[in-house]
């Protein structure tokens, strides 16, 4: 384990650390000795550019003793990273969770674009789960699965172990799980070469939809560590969409399409990627979109005016619409659905109508 529970950590707090500062720490595992200290914060965070890390570490970065250490220093094996960030040091994120559904052992909640789930480098207090614990005070509360902090909708959380547990196998075996998004694309999936694209078939019955499978892994190539790729090894992980095209429309010469999105397998960024391989990235995404340096400079807080209108959304266009499961307690069958964020339904409305809508063109 890389991350360590800071509670459990004997550190000098450095001189000057503001009263209430959020401690982190980090052990540095023998494959990573001889790093840089800031290429190292990169793979633990994730989801940091080397910029920001540097920054992190100018401000926030001290030894187990309480010594400031530098971006370029070099890690060994077994040294305890301490971050002591400031308690305002956090970005602001919606803190409104709509409760979709609630009994005495789990609730599912509609989880607003831009609230991250889990701690990372830049949320620490302002998470799902600390938002939720903020409203009840004393209650057991804990992720049964996670969704990107940009993507909205459905997020299932327990009220006991037991049924974390439950829940959770239950979701691994996902024979009686489903997964419904809706999304909205540059562009049609598929269109122009429909046929001819490897791992793409068909529905019969209905010509709007279509299955698509091609394994998926992580890009050793981007500087995040945090993308992914279709796969090209033969331990990437098999991953399978099952799409249909709702409607089509238009902005200019620029066509738009609505999607519905079904899990096969639930593979990180697997809608996402899936998309763009078939020509149709989603709306608003800053890594799979126009350009991925997207991602690093929103990381930084530094996105211009400029892309900001290449993105045309503040956020990607993804949404966790649906969940069917069996309740773990119970063995009733549950269905809950989240509304159509009002930005992406405000963003579609405003896109010009084709009628008919067309399906793929083969």
């Amino acid at each position: 384990m890389t991350r360590l529970r800071a509670r459990h950590i004997d550190a000098v707090r450095p001189d000057g650390t503001e009263e209430g500062s959020i401690l982190s720490v980090f052990r540095v595992p023998r494959e990573s000795e001889g790093m840089r200290l800031d290429v190292f914060l990169v793979s633990q965070f994730r989801r940091t550019s080397r910029t920001r890390a540097q920054g992190i570490i100018r401000t926030s970065a001290f030894g187990q003793d309480g010594k400031p250490l530098r971006p370029n220093d070099r890690v060994f094996a077994e040294q305890l990273v301490c971050l002591w960030r400031p308690p305002w040091d956090e970005v602001s994120v919606p803190t409104d969770v709509p409760v979709l559904y609630e009994d005495e052992w789990l609730m599912v909640v509609d989880k607003p674009s831009g609230l991250p789930v889990h701690p990372t480098a830049r949320y620490y207090k302002n998470t799902l789960i600390k938002v939720m614990e903020a409203e009840r005070p004393g209650q057991f509360i804990t992720l049964v699965h996670r969704i990107d902090r940009e993507t909205s909708g459905t997020l299932i959380i327990a009220k006991d172990p037991e049924t974390d547990r439950k829940m959770k196998k239950q979701l691994e075996e996902r024979a009686d799980v489903e997964k419904g998004y809706r999304a909205i694309t540059w562009g049609v999936p598929g269109e122009g070469s429909f046929e001819r694209t490897k791992g793409l078939a068909r529905n019969a019955d209905d010509p709007r939809a279509f299955r698509y499978e091609q394994s998926i892994e992580l890009d050793p190539t981007h500087s995040t560590g945090v993308k992914m790729r279709l796969g090209i090894d033969d331990n990437a992980l098999h991953a399978a969409t099952r799409f249909r095209i709702l409607d089509v429309r238009a902005r200019g010469d620029r066509r738009y399409a609505a999607m519905q999105c079904d899990l096969e397998t639930g593979r990180q960024h697997q809608i996402r990627i899936h998309l763009e391989a078939l020509g149709a990235p989603i709306v608003g995404d800053k890594l799979y979109g126009p350009d991925e340096r997207l991602f690093a400079r929103g990381a930084d807080g530094e996105l211009t005016e400029e892309d900001f209108a290449r993105l045309e959304l503040p956020r990607h266009a993804l949404h966790a619409a649906r969940l069917a499961f069996n309740h773990p307690r119970t063995g009733v069958r549950l269905v809950v659905e989240a509304p159509m964020p009002e930005e992406l339904a405000e963003f579609w409305d405003n896109l010009e109508t084709i009628q008919p809508a067309s399906a793929p063109r083969t």
